[in-house]
Parts: C-alpha cells; structure tokens; sequence
C-alpha cells in the first residue's frame, strides 16, 4: 500500500468505491452494469496508467538519455503518452490472445474428449498448462515494444517480435530473475519492518496483534490512515514500489541495448531517395 494508493483511496467518491465494489462481487454483472462501472472507475484507470507509464519512462530516460535529469527524469510528456497508448494496445492484444487460445483449447479438448472420454481430465490440464505456454511466449516475444517505443520516439507495436526472434528464453530467464529479486527485497523489507515495529508496539505497551492493522489498516477516510505505524508503512512501500518498477523495466531496456545498441538521438524519419 503505497502513499499514492492511500490518497486514492480516501478521496475517491462513494459512486466509484461502489463501482469498484461490484466489480469484486461474486455476482454476475451485466452488460450494461459493467459499462456503467467502467465509466465510473476509467479516471482511476488513467491516472493509474499514467503512474505506470512514468515510472517506466523514467527508468528508460535513467538508461537512455541519463544527462536529462530534470525534476529527476520524471515527466508527463509525449514518451509517456505513447507508452500509455501501447499499454492500452496490449491490454486489447492480451485480451484477445486469452480469448482466442482459452477458445481453441475448449474446442480441441472437447472433441478429444469425445474420442478419449477417460483422458478428458489430462487433456484439460495439458490445455490449460499449453494455453499459459503461449500466452507467455507471446508476451515475452513482444516484451520490448515500450523500450523501442521510448527510445525511437515512436509507436512500435510489433517489432519487438522480430527483435526478440532466437531470444526467448534468455528474455524469459531475466524477467523471471527481476521478478524473484523483487521478491525477495519485498519479503526482507517486510520481515525487517515487521521485527521494528512490532518491538516499538511492545516498548510502548501495545501487542503483536495490533500489528495487523498497520500492515492492513481499515479502508476509511483519510484520517484513519495518520498515524505514525500506518505513514510509516506506507513511505516503506512507496520505496519498495519504485524499487519494483526499476527492476521490472530495466531488463527491458538493457535487452534492447544489447540487441539494438544505443538508440537513436532522434525519431527514426524515412530518408528521400537520391535522385
């Protein structure tokens, strides 16, 4: 729980903590219900996308462009709406990745079963482990596009399919690195955490149990989120969230500097020919 999400949080509208809540029930939403819900929560969205895409704009100027450091190569600009509308491209892409695949899957397990009635079990399972295989593959092979996006100064969509071609497991191998490191820094973060807070709990007459409402504090106003335990955690977490999108970007970014080398200073324009 960053600081950010805590400020959401407190100020977001009755009308659209509803929206969110629908979303989370278990009950079956309409059509209309949905759209009615997405309208209601889409500013949430955007400012969460815009969040995400200067996070990793910022990462990628660090990398590319590192003698720009104003306001700490933080800003709101044209790389970072481009990142946003390839974000918002993908999510359709992945979308109807899933789809198409779950589809396929459906109907080649359906018709084996009608032949191997026993084997049905396995053959969903199989389908499920393949489909995941190529919704993997897929994603990894167009892993680079907001790298190339960023630093070509341009929409790039599908390139990164053939940029990537040859290097999947390599790519694969280094997100799944970043990932387990950042796990690991999230895990040793909140364990030492922990141990300090719940020892300052004890030295001022509190229990171990009270523990939990920092780690987990009531959804309210803001002010059941100002005291110094809960302000505390959230600063600790914001540092762990930028520490996150470092590390998640950056394999990125250092692939496409192996693959590419360093990109150009300014948007790549065809040339006219000679005559």
């Amino acid at each position: 729980m960053s600081v950010l999400s805590i400020v959401i949080d407190a100020f977001m509208p009755a009308s659209v903590k509803h929206g969110l809540d629908t979303i989370s029930a278990d009950q079956t939403l309409t059509l209309g219900q949905l759209v009615d819900t997405l309208v209601l929560i889409a500013p949430i969205l955007v400012l969460g996308l815009a969040v995400l895409s200067v996070m990793a704009a910022a990462i990628y100027r660090l990398i590319f462009r590192h003698d720009d450091p104003r306001f700490g190569y933080l800003r709101l600009g044209s790389d970072e709406l481009r990142l946003m509308g390839l974000t918002l491209i993908y999510i359709g892409i992945t979308i109807g990745l899933v789809f198409a695949v779950s589809m396929a899957s459906a109907i080649i397990v359906a018709l084996a079963a009608m032949v191997a009635p026993m084997a049905q079990a396995f053959l969903s399972m199989a389908a499920v482990v393949f489909s995941l295989g190529v919704v993997i593959y897929v994603l990894v092979r167009l892993s680079l596009a907001p790298v190339i996006t960023f630093a070509e100064r341009r929409l790039s969509i599908f390139e990164s399919w053939n940029m990537t071609r040859g290097y999947f497991w390599q790519l694969l191998g280094a997100y799944g690195l970043a990932f387990a490191c950042i796990f690991v820094i999230y895990f040793l973060v909140l364990v030492v955490f922990s141990g300090i807070a719940g020892v300052i709990m004890l030295l001022s007459g509190g229990q171990l149990s009270d523990l939990n409402g920092i780690l987990k504090p009531e959804v309210g106003s803001l002010r059941s989120y100002l005291s110094f335990g809960i302000i505390a955690y959230m600063l600790v977490n914001s540092v762990v969230s930028a520490l996150y999108n470092a590390v998640i970007a950056a394999p990125g970014a250092v692939a496409y500097q192996k693959l590419h080398g360093a990109p150009p200073s300014r948007p790549l324009t065809a040339q006219p020919e000679a005559s």
